[in-house]
Formats: C-alpha cells, structure tokens, sequence
C-alpha cells in the first residue's frame, strides 16, 4: 500500500504517516514545515519505506510522486494562535493548495483521497452534540473566518470534484485532538493548561469556563482516519471523529492541576470574539460504518500529554 500524507510532519500527520509505516505501507510526507517539524518524524526518516519532500502544496507540482492508494490531506496549520499571523498562509492551503492536489488525485489516478476538515465547520454551534447534518454557525468576517470559512470552502471543493469526476474523496471531520508531539505552544486549551501548570504559573482561562470542549487522544484520532482511508464502499463521505466525552474549561484545568500536581491558580481572562461555548461530536456515523470509537479515557490520555511536555 502507498500513502500519501500532506501535512504529514505536523502533529496528527506524523503519527499517521507512523501508524501505516508499522502496518508495512510506503509512506511519502508533504510538508512546508510552517508549524510542522521534522522532529516529529526523526525516527522515520531512517525508514528505506518513508520519504519526505519540504514543499508547499500550494506551489509543488508533484512531478516526483507516484499514484497512491490513499492521499490524506492535512495541510493547514490549525492552531487559533496563528490565524492571524498565517491567515493568508491558511486560506490558499485550502483552497489553491487543495485544488492542485485534487488535480494530481485525478491525473495520478490514486484510488482514496481523506480530506482533513474540522468540527470548526461547526462555528459556534447551537445544536449540542454536533452531527454530520448541521450545517454550523460560523461567523464569515472574523478572527476565526481563515480557518473555519476555509475548511467550509474547501469542502465545497471536494462535493464539486465528488460531482464532477465521481471520485472516492472523503471528509474527517476532526474535533480536538491532543497527546505527544503537539506543540506546548499552539495556544490550545491543553496545551496552554499543561505548559502552565508544568510551570507552576497561572492557568488562564478565557470567559467564564462552562463553555465546553470534546477532547480525542491522539492514538484515537489516527485509527479513526486509518479506518475512514482503508474502508471500502463508504455509505456517507463526511464522518466526524473525535471523543464525545464532554467537559467544561474549567474541569479540564482542574483535571491538568491535579494531574501535575500544579500549584498554579487558576485565573479568568476575557473571552477570544466567536470562541464556541460548546463542542462535542455525535459520533454514531462513525461507530456504524467505520465500527470506530475513542478507547482512551480522559485521565489517562492527559497523563500521558503531561509526561510528554516534561520531557521535551
């Protein structure tokens, strides 16, 4: 089997491209390392099966690549802490970016194509869990719209090429993930709370923190893509994946305190303008057609974050 994987040195991307070079697949990895890091991949780039090209999707011409039996697209950073400084950067990758490898896809003549979405597609949702069928609320003229209105419109690209070329192209639609390899300073709920706590400094809490966050380990997270890329004969081809084990902000931090056994206080700031108040997946589509659900409990994958963070 040969895999394709944009974004590939990028926190998820990585333990992907890993997951299929233990299962004997070749394993090639696009990545402008704009928030990747080839750390993340040190150990596979000795693999003779994982090959690695530092380019930008948005320009390369894939001229080097063979046809696939799976592309996966992750290529975009996803972190609200640049959407502001990579904004542009975030909306050519999903859309420019996404049209150029879509017409490789075709040309190439590769088999499955998994487009990386968000449960941000969502917005600030008023239906709590979120299903495939909600259509969102997603503010289209604000500090979130590069990515949210991003991810929308790139999913409007891969229904027009489903349509127009009657392709296998598939959509996750990822909710948060955590566990190694994420950055400690993406500026996400996790990380910022671990980072903080590791440090004994104040844990910030943006609002009030009821609002609420649905959080997938890592090891979670990449079978269910594995499972969405290698099912055959796929009833819908818009699945979320994520953990709907649903928490507030604020017992998150008290789980992170307590698990490092911080002595950080915990404080409130203002709240970010169209930060979600809720955020959980409904998950039956993909425990139906794919046979997938979480296995890694809350507790023990913040554990495992927090012993991460300490040795990095």
């Amino acid at each position: 089997m040969r895999i394709l994987i944009t974004g590939g040195a990028g926190f998820i991307g990585s333990h992907l491209g890993r997951l299929f070079i233990e299962k004997g697949a070749e394993v090639f990895v696009v990545d402008n390392l704009v928030t990747g890091n080839k750390k993340n991949i040190g150990d596979l780039l000795k693999n003779d099966g994982f090959h690695f090209f530092e380019k930008d999707i948005v320009s390369y011409d894939y001229k080097d690549l063979p046809s696939f039996d799976i592309v996966y697209d992750l290529a975009s950073p996803a972190s609200p802490k640049v959407f502001d400084r990579l904004s542009l950067e975030i909306i050519r990758v999903n859309s420019l970016g996404l049209i150029k490898l879509l017409d490789f896809f075709v040309k190439s003549k590769s088999k499955t194509f998994v487009f990386a979405s968000t449960s941000e597609v969502y917005g600030d949702p008023k239906v709590n869990p979120q299903p495939e069928e909600y259509f969102g609320n997603v503010n289209p003229f604000g500090p979130r719209a590069c990515y949210d209105e991003g991810k929308r419109f790139a999913e409007a690209i891969i229904f027009s090429y489903r349509q127009k070329f009657r392709l296998d192209l598939r959509i996750a639609r990822i909710f948060n993930t955590y566990g190694p390899n994420m950055d400690p300073e993406d500026g996400r709920v996790i990380s910022n709370f671990i980072t903080q706590a590791l440090k004994n400094k104040p844990m910030t809490i943006y609002g009030d923190g009821r609002q609420t966050r649905s959080c997938c380990f890592v090891s979670d997270m990449v079978n269910g893509l594995y499972l969405l890329g290698t099912k055959g004969n796929l009833e819908k081809p818009i699945i979320n994946i994520g953990n709907p084990d649903e928490r507030s902000v604020l017992e998150i931090a008290g789980l992170i305190k307590t698990i490092t056994k911080s002595r950080s206080k915990i404080v409130f700031l203002q709240i970010g303008k169209d930060d979600p108040k809720v955020r959980c997946p409904r998950i039956t589509r993909a425990e139906k057609i794919l046979g997938w659900s979480p296995t890694v409990d809350f507790e023990t994958g913040l554990g495992l974050t927090a012993d991460y963070f300490k040795n990095i």
